[in-house]
């Protein structure tokens, strides 16, 4: 059963922390970047971007060292504090098209390790040993790994009881996305939802494989270097942010090959006659809107292709996945495409105009051909984890994504 733990989390003072968070590192254009960091003193974009102090781009574990010092400096100018008894953070984001309700805890790397907490992507070794040394010297871990739940009333009343409490932050940023947090701090109300989680059999890994995996790295380090290793050390946990499956929001990657490995446009659409039932559209921007129906942009044209179901087999739940079936049926034996991780050839979108931007990079010559798939749903997912398999890189793009800085964990 899940163990989840309250903690003493490091959070921006009240006046503070709008200009605090930060969206992940990754979302942020250079100029954009550039001028976060040169007109807001408060954002913790200073702290894991510690090079921005001495105008040079540090790397390595030089980085790591002055990322825990630009750290200190945040809590020596009381940008940062450190709340007196552990807690849950109640964190609900608003959006214009939904709303998501769910909070921080510290999860177990045991329940990691004994698939109590389930993943459905493959990691990368040196990504893990990576982030592992970074969290170990910088000391903190300041972005949760999202990790969903089934539905559950009890949980969702005990949550929606302090949602009608007077919240601690409540600002809302610039990309009209509101933000509020609360204190879950009575003891009664801590017990309530651990014990409630004490009876769920898995939690699912929505985003942040990576970071799960290099937790569990470390702890596993600092346990055998630890000659009173108890179990309750805080590199034991990491910081997880739970919600109901039913508020995640799932969205597609598109999938775009520069070349036709060498076929012609008719010799390629006559290879997926052996797989696909084709339909060309005549009528603009073309979706699909089922599962196993795809939807492929090719020189200046839309085609709709039904997965010929009797020359398929499915034999588990990957292989239903339709990421999987793109893979199985086109992307590796026409296209030669075996390394969907590494290989220069294939680029993904998302995003809501993606179909446009995939068709207008198609016309501009900058790849040959161009495919859009239906959202892969949460049951398919859990059935992949269930089962102990792994989706084809670039299968989920997931919602809520998380601000950064709002709630520390201490390692």
């Amino acid at each position: 059963m899940a163990l989840i733990k309250p903690f003493k989390a490091i959070r921006p003072t009240k006046d503070k922390a709008p200009y605090v968070a930060s969206r992940s590192y990754e979302e942020y254009s250079k100029d954009e970047l550039k001028s976060v960091l040169k007109y807001n003193p408060f954002s913790f974009l200073h702290i894991i971007n510690p090079g921005f102090k001495f105008d040079k781009n540090i790397t390595g574990k030089e980085r790591f060292k002055l990322v825990h010092n630009r750290y200190l400096e945040f809590l020596e100018d009381a940008i940062f504090t450190k709340d007196n008894q552990p807690c849950f953070y109640l964190y609900q984001i608003t959006k214009r098209d939904f709303k998501t309700l769910g909070f921080f805890c510290a999860c177990s790397v045991l329940d990691y390790q004994n698939d109590i907490i389930k993943k459905h992507e493959n990691t990368i070794h040196r990504r893990e040993e990576l982030f592992a040394s970074y969290l170990n010297t910088v000391g903190f871990n300041a972005e949760p790994v999202l990790m969903t739940y089934s539905d559950n009333e009890s949980i969702k009343a005990l949550l929606q009881n302090e949602a009608a409490k007077e919240p601690h932050y409540n600002f809302t940023t610039t990309d009209k996305i509101n933000h509020k947090l609360w204190k879950i701090e009575e003891k009664d109300t801590i017990a309530k939802l651990e014990n409630a989680f004490g009876k769920i059999d898995a939690l699912y890994i929505a985003d942040g494989h990576h970071r799960s995996a290099s937790s569990n790295l470390l702890a596993e380090k600092m346990k055998a270097a630890n000659t009173s290793h108890t179990g309750n050390e805080a590199y034991n946990f990491f910081m997880t942010y739970l919600i109901p499956e039913s508020e995640i929001r799932i969205y597609e990657f598109n999938r775009m090959v520069m070349d036709l490995n060498g076929y012609s446009k008719e010799e390629f659409l006559i290879q997926l006659d052996t797989h696909f039932r084709i339909e060309k559209k005549d009528d603009g921007l073309y979706k699909p809107t089922q599962k196993h129906h795809f939807s492929m942009y090719l020189d200046g044209e839309f085609y709709s292709l039904y997965l010929r179901k009797t020359v398929y087999e499915f034999t588990d739940a990957l292989s239903e996945l339709d990421t999987q079936i793109l893979y199985k049926t086109i992307l590796e034996p026409i296209l030669g495409i075996h390394d969907l991780r590494n290989d220069k050839r294939i680029s993904y979108g998302y995003g809501k105009y993606n179909l446009l931007k995939m068709k207008d990079s198609i016309d501009r010559g900058e790849f040959a051909v161009g495919f859009s798939l239906v959202p892969i749903n949460i049951n398919e997912i859990k059935s992949i984890a269930d089962a102990g398999l792994v989706m084809p890189p670039k299968s989920t793009y997931i919602e809520p994504k998380l601000r950064s800085g709002l709630a520390i964990y201490e390692l």
